[in-house]
């Protein structure tokens, strides 16, 4: 694997991990909510490395980037991030493969950006509003009885709520290993990044039926965090979108069934 060091918008600096191969199509993972790049290991370390070039960018606030006391509510910032990856690294027609708040940062990149430069979009558990009642429908209660303690500022209280955070995002119950180093870099991450970007308020319903590039949306069947009523929502608003919905598997897919989710991900890639 190789690392990057990006100028991204303001000129914070973002950590990216590379792996695959340079010649095939890039796929540019985007994380969740305070993840970081190694959440993509079975991904980096897979049958996709010898198909695809494989960026993992840790976002602002998370992983090895720059932590910024401020800029979390700002559409334009996760954009330049986005296409400072894009045009650093000059990744070609890159899908944007972005997990659970993930996808907000690949619409944000078109909304500001357009969709020129990139191949096509792939949501996995993914939201595409936040901040409205319409929003919160789409979340499950477990989630949201969490939320309160993973924004606390008092450290007891966060740790609790990452953790439970965490436990729901896995059908399978990752090994105690897994379970502490992700909980690890979860509580890297300051309160202030995390109540930053849940304190957006938005919605991108007028953008998805002008999307025109291909979509790939995959959601676990036993998502217990973002709810399937949001894969109708967005199948709703973009008719050409192609949907995987994964038997027991949950919020992660990524990580729950990882042989199925990376040759789904390989196909739709391959039939750009």
């Amino acid at each position: 694997m190789n690392t990057h060091r990006i100028a991204g918008g303001n000129g914070a600096q973002l950590h990216v991990v590379e792996a695959g191969n340079p010649n095939g199509r890039p796929i540019l993972f985007l994380h969740g909510v305070s993840q970081c790049w190694l959440q993509w290991s079975r991904q980096l370390d897979s049958k996709l490395a010898d198909h695809h070039r494989l960026i993992a960018l840790d976002m602002r606030g998370h992983g090895r980037s720059d932590k910024p006391a401020t800029g979390y509510t700002e559409a334009k910032l996760w954009a330049d991030d986005v296409n400072a990856v894009i045009k650093s690294l000059n990744l070609d027609h890159p899908v944007l493969s972005g997990w659970s708040y993930g996808p907000l940062l690949s619409l944000d990149y078109i909304r500001h950006y357009g969709e020129d430069r990139i191949g096509g979009l792939h949501f996995i558990g993914g939201v595409t509003k936040l901040g409205s009642e319409d929003a919160m429908s789409l979340l499950t209660p477990e989630f949201l009885g969490v939320a309160g303690q993973f924004l606390s500022t008092e450290a007891e209280t966060c740790v609790r709520g990452l953790e439970g955070l965490l436990r729901l995002c896995f059908a399978r119950e990752p090994s105690p290993a897994d379970l502490y180093l992700m909980l690890g870099y979860n509580v890297s991450v300051p309160p202030y990044v995390r109540q930053g970007m849940f304190s957006r308020s938005f919605t991108n319903d007028d953008l998805l039926p002008k999307i025109r590039k291909p979509v790939l949306i995959t959601h676990g069947a036993l998502d217990a965090i973002v709810k399937t009523a949001a894969v109708d929502q967005h199948k709703a608003a973009i008719p050409h979108a192609q949907v995987q919905l994964m038997p027991n598997v949950g919020h992660a897919a990524f990580w729950d069934d990882a042989p199925a989710f990376n040759d789904r991900l390989h196909n739709f890639c391959e039939a750009l």
